[in-house]
């Protein structure tokens, strides 16, 4: 059976960056990746790379990032207080790379990663972490179902 739109696909993948490093990787979990394809649960640019596939395939795909996961936006760079920090601080040193997960109003976290620490604020980027990124997804397909 070949990958098609409305397949459900179970794959493992590596998200390798530039210099070759993995970013992300089905194998650290040690369980596929499932989706149904055509849910956009990837960029249309990769799902479309994955059709005609099937079982035991391999393929490395490369994506640039308004394919992968876009371009980093200045409207999610924040300007944060340096005192709400404090608590955090009182445990852990802030330090310019660190990612914190910030806590929204309905619940959810939102993972934010400080860009610069100043005397007064914080430089919180809540961009995702390989926005503006060329990333190379190496797919390997292990189900396929229509």
């Amino acid at each position: 059976m070949v990958i098609e739109s409305g397949s459900t696909v179970s794959m493992h993948f590596d998200i390798r960056l530039k210099d070759g490093s993995i970013a992300e990787s089905t194998r650290s979990f040690e369980q596929p990746m499932t989706f149904t394809l055509g849910q956009e649960v990837f960029s249309e640019k990769l799902e479309n790379e994955m059709l005609g596939l099937k079982v035991g395939d391999k393929k490395k795909i490369m994506l640039l990032p308004e394919d992968a996961f876009g371009e980093p936006h200045p409207a999610n760079i924040y300007q944060v207080s340096r005192s709400q920090f404090a608590k955090m601080e009182a445990e852990t040193p802030l330090e310019e790379g660190l990612i914190v997960a910030f806590v929204q109003q309905n619940g959810d976290e939102l993972p934010g990663i400080i860009r610069e620490i100043a005397e007064d604020e914080v430089t919180v980027d809540f961009n995702h972490p390989l926005s503006g990124q060329v990333v190379l997804f190496d797919i390997e397909i292990v189900d396929v179902k229509a």
